[in-house]
């Protein structure tokens, strides 16, 4: 079964579209890819496969090899660049401060991975829309089929050894959820009665707003008729802090998600606020940038007013500041590192740095004791 590299499952689950559980599941994996996991995404969200354009590779092909299919390779395990101005966390919580000097070499004349420079997990993707023709490509399908679809993504991909798999999953709960979990749960469970099955559990998404909550209420009783174990539940879209002036606003409410969770009698692991640099990082492929480097990017692109220390020299193509070509150059070369690098300059990496800590506790502390 091509799940037997796989040490721990966890789904991503919500019974509302559009609270952002593809955004939430890339953010987990690169977070766990980040503390040094190796990761797999997979992506049963059939007829709305969002994964392979929040990773930047919808240009990619899922490989037919004997026996399966090989999965999508995000990125190899390896040590990222120095990056001066991020402080990260390990996945015990312990912080250490980037610095300035290149880590030592190993024995062999490569870098060797030290604490200021963790080597990450590798991370791996399947999803339907390497399959399409192209993103606008509809899939219109009956039960049956995405019934069949999903069990052959759970038996015929051909997974390298990985820490966890998290699995993004459509909205409600349809044929999708009740394949998934009948071939979860019949498939992965161990012999030992000391041990934890490989699936983990579940992490609940939901928005603030009382119309999101009450649909993400089904969502957890499907959970419990079903016996998935809920691991905890994620406010989504939770805030939003204005990058000019840095008031935050409730856009969608607050507090839903954890009352919620309170009622139910599960855990609450955090919200997640609204970043546009989020965005820019998965829809340009850009390294997000606060504050001054926000003002500097829009004097660069507004060609009617010239702020201080900015000349017009061959018109306004080449309007720029003092130093800006430099800028420019250096700004180049960070948005062309891999999207793990460029998350962990994200708003919203320390928040899933906090959240992916209680889950690997939670997720280890289960497969050690068994319940």
């Amino acid at each position: 079964m091509s799940l037997d590299n796989v040490k721990h499952i966890v789904l991503v689950l919500s019974g509302k579209g559009g609270v952002g559980k593809s955004s939430i599941t890339t953010q987990l994996a690169l977070s766990l890819s980040l503390a040094g996991k190796s990761v797999g995404i997979l992506d049963i969200d059939l007829t709305g496969p969002s994964i392979p354009r929040l990773l930047g590779l919808e240009d990619a092909k899922i490989t037919q090899a004997p026996g399966g299919w090989l999965p999508v390779q995000v990125h190899p395990s390896q040590i990222l660049p120095q990056t001066s101005d991020i402080t990260e966390k390990d996945i015990n919580g312990d912080e250490h401060n980037q610095g300035d000097h290149p880590p030592p070499p190993d024995t062999n004349g490569a870098a060797a991975p030290t604490s200021d420079h963790p080597i990450i997990g590798a991370l791996h993707a399947i999803s339907l829309g390497f399959l399409l023709p192209s993103r606008s490509s509809a899939v219109v399908w009956r039960g049956p089929k995405k019934t069949a679809m999903v069990r052959q993504f759970l038996t015929d991909v051909l997974w390298p050894p990985i820490d966890y798999l998290l699995i993004d999953t459509p909205p409600g709960t349809s044929d999708e959820h009740i394949s998934l979990a009948e071939t979860l749960l019949q498939q992965t469970a161990r012999p030992s009665p000391t041990s934890s099955p490989k699936l983990a559990g579940a992490v609940i998404v939901t928005t603030p707003q009382a119309v999101a909550v009450s649909d993400v209420r089904k969502e957890l009783s499907f959970c419990r008729k079903v016996g998935i174990s809920v691991l905890g539940v994620v406010e989504n879209m939770s805030g939003y802090v204005c990058e000019c002036c840095g008031e935050e606003t409730n856009l969608f409410g607050r507090g839903g998600g954890e009352v919620m969770a309170q009622e139910f009698g599960v855990r609450f692991l955090g919200r997640v606020p609204v970043d546009g640099q989020w965005g820019v990082l998965v829809e340009e492929g850009r390294r997000p940038r606060y504050g001054s480097h926000i003002a500097k990017n829009g004097a660069d692109e507004d060609t009617d007013e010239l702020g201080e220390g900015q000349y017009e020299d061959e018109g306004p193509e080449v309007l720029y500041e003092d130093h800006t070509r430099e800028d420019r150059g250096q700004r180049e070369a960070e948005d062309s590192a891999c999207l793990v690098d460029k998350y962990r300059s994200c708003s919203l990496s320390p928040i899933f740095d906090g959240i992916t800590r209680q889950l690997y506790n939670i997720v280890e502390f289960t497969s050690v004791n068994g319940t």
